[in-house]
């Protein structure tokens, strides 16, 4: 990437716009690389955490969760069945 792009990029992240995926809230390119970086990571710890199947099974809990209920909760008035069981403790 040339200085100009950097420059580009590091201008419309200080104007609010997310110029790096998984870089939201950074107001600088840099701060929205370390923010991508740190964000990924973060998940691959998770799932080496729960084991793969764990980490399946707290993505449908979370993506089950509304701004009046948890994600447990909310499966759990949908009908959908999350096994915990699958959450591996290392």
């Amino acid at each position: 990437m040339s200085g100009q792009d950097t420059q580009d990029l590091d201008a419309r992240a200080a104007a609010g716009e997310t110029v790096v995926p998984g870089g939201t809230g950074g107001k600088s390119l840099e701060a929205q690389q370390h923010l991508a970086e740190g964000r990924s990571k973060g998940g691959q710890a998770r799932a080496e955490q729960l084991g793969h199947e764990g980490y399946v099974e707290m993505g449908k809990k979370g993506g089950s969760a509304t701004n009046d209920m948890s994600g447990g909760e909310a499966a759990e008035a949908a009908g959908r069945e999350i096994d915990e069981s699958k959450f591996t403790n290392q």
